[in-house]
């Protein structure tokens, strides 16, 4: 926008999903406060999401369901049919997203360039950020920057309470210290870790570390069996919480662990948040786009090999959003690259 907006604007941000995404906004909203301290700023977003956001300061939220039916769309558009913003920020491009953007009354909407703007997108918005091959929360920050916000440190804090650190502390006493936290599973299956490399990590770990291990993960049989098989292999020192957690006590938890080991999943950037270190397993995507934020020196990055094994292709030169969509390429990831990666963060652990 120009030099001459509005002192107080009137911002819509549309992101409903999924947890690490949201997370991922939070920088970008932090700014837009600092930067707009007489703004309204409204976030539309999804239940599930609003349950971690929920206390984030200087923001309001109207919370609906992803749409699904016709009937979520006219109870959207009715929502809206009286409010007018100044600007909305379109941080979510699929078609289920795009549909809901003309409900929404502003002048000025800002979505993604035309190389990540998802089914139509563009349609919906008169203004987009520029492209740049970079991390997703860099992406998110653009929106803040297009709208003329001063560029600054990323602020990645989650609203989590004192209360909700208590909880997680007192789940967690009985677990040694070291505490590794794993959470096993991503949202698809072609990102996850063989499990029985899993099991040799937690192996070694307990041995060379006298470490605690806390598992962490959804409420689907897959994961819930993932999770049983591996807290059965140092039962005495791990706690087996899959399924167990809401957002806030699932970022309280990662909060109070010395690391996470996780793949290309949402609990990276809750942890990153609560600054947390992590060992990221990328093979599937390029942790340069979704990979811990700010934090890359213990990756697991195996996305290279696996582009130019799986691929056949130079992984200088793919497009920035390529990913290895085959069943083995996580395999490429071996114990050792996890082993010392925790030696490296654990050695000197008092």
């Amino acid at each position: 926008m120009t030099s001459n907006r509005p002192s107080k604007l009137n911002i819509a941000i549309v992101r409903f999903s999924a947890l690490g995404d949201v997370a991922m906004v939070v920088p970008a909203v932090r700014n837009l406060r600092r930067s707009f301290p007489d703004a309204t700023i409204t976030w539309i977003t999804s239940p599930l999401a609003y349950a971690l956001l929920r206390g984030l300061e200087g923001v309001q939220f109207e919370v609906f369901e992803k749409p699904g039916s016709w009937a979520d769309y006219r109870a959207f558009y009715q929502a809206f049919s009286q409010r007018s913003f100044d600007v909305v920020l379109a941080m979510q491009a699929n078609l289920r997203i795009n549909l809901l953007y003309p409900a929404l009354h502003a002048p000025v909407k800002i979505g993604f360039d035309r190389a990540r703007a998802r089914e139509g997108q563009w349609l919906f918005c008169n203004q987009s950020i520029p492209f740049s091959n970079t991390h997703l929360v860099d992406s998110f920050l653009s929106f803040a920057t297009q709208l003329g916000a001063e560029p600054g440190p990323a602020n990645c804090e989650l609203p989590i309470t004192e209360a909700e650190r208590a909880w997680a502390h007192e789940k967690l006493q009985r677990l040694p210290r070291p505490l590794i936290a794993i959470h096993p599973c991503a949202s698809k299956a072609e990102r996850n870790w063989l499990p029985e490399r899993y099991a040799e990590v937690i192996r070694r770990a307990t041995q060379t570390w006298n470490a605690g291990v806390m598992l962490t993960g959804g409420n689907t049989p897959a994961e819930q069996e993932y999770c049983a098989r591996l807290a059965s292999i140092a039962p005495e020192r791990t706690l087996n919480l899959c399924g167990q957690t809401n957002p806030k006590q699932l970022a309280a938890l990662l909060g109070a662990a010395e690391v996470l080991i996780a793949p290309d999943t949402g609990p990276v950037h809750l942890a990153r948040a609560m600054q947390t270190p992590v060992i990221g397993l990328y093979a599937v995507a390029s942790p340069g786009l979704s990979g811990p934020y700010q934090q890359q020196q213990y990756l697991v990055d195996r996305y290279p090999d696996a582009v130019r094994k799986f691929l056949g292709k130079d992984p200088e030169l793919v497009a920035w959003n390529t990913r290895v969509h085959n069943p083995t390429a996580m395999a490429l990831i071996q114990v050792e690259d996890v082993i010392n990666r925790l030696s490296r963060l654990l050695d000197n652990h008092a």
